[in-house]
């Protein structure tokens, strides 16, 4: 699932007129770098939940044949937030764990190591990233492969993770809810596995942002 229906605040006036996933980043729709990564990890099915012009999104994107992926859309009237957006989009994913990423993060993130990454008891496994200068306080720690709450070496969320349905498990639909709150529960019953990524992670939250990454600024 590709999380695309936020309203990009920081991004306008950029997004005033252009969903932020569509901005472009070195020449092609940020999420479009997202979708050909996915094709090269193998995987097929992709669902898109959007909001803010999300009308947009589905014109530009179609249902995916063009990538060799099958899209299917999660539209939202109101944005849900993280969790709500994943709840509403359930019955389209299935009963097994799945993939999850924030459409407005540029990222080499090798999304095939993740496909069989989730076992047992856990909930998600979440892919971290060194804190950026715009998050330098981190939010989680990573104790050889299992993720706390708090730590000496706090990383950052990149946005990216394998989630189990049951995470969501009685959330009530087309509520908005913050995904925050569920991991922390999670994260403190020992059930969040994670990793530490040290390759390439942006978070396209702003106007600056994105000229740099564009610029070749930023690696």
């Amino acid at each position: 699932m590709i999380l695309a229906a936020g309203r990009g605040e920081r991004m306008r006036p950029l997004t005033d007129h252009t969903p932020k996933p569509l901005l472009e980043v070195r020449g092609k729709p940020l999420i479009v770098w997202h979708l050909e990564r996915l094709v090269v990890a193998g995987f097929h099915e992709v669902v898109i939940n959007h909001a803010h012009l999300g009308k947009q999104i589905e014109e530009a994107l179609g249902n995916g044949r063009q990538w060799g992926l099958s899209i299917t859309y999660s539209p939202e009237t109101v944005a849900l937030e993280t969790a709500g957006g994943i709840v509403k989009a359930l019955p389209l994913l299935g009963d097994a764990p799945f993939l999850v990423v924030n459409a407005d993060v540029y990222t080499d993130i090798d999304f095939a190591s993740l496909k069989n990454v989730l076992g047992g008891h856990r909930l998600a496994h979440l892919v971290l990233i060194d804190n950026p200068p715009q998050h330098p306080q981190g939010d989680f720690a990573l104790d050889d492969e299992t993720v706390r709450v708090e730590g000496e070496v706090m990383l950052t969320f990149s946005g990216v993770a394998v989630y189990a349905p049951r995470l969501f498990a009685g959330l009530p639909v087309d509520v908005p809810e913050k995904l925050a709150p569920l991991l922390r529960q999670a994260i403190e019953k020992g059930e969040v596995s994670g990793e530490h990524h040290h390759g390439i992670w942006h978070d396209v939250g702003t106007p600056q942002r994105l000229e740099a990454l564009n610029a070749g600024e930023l690696n």
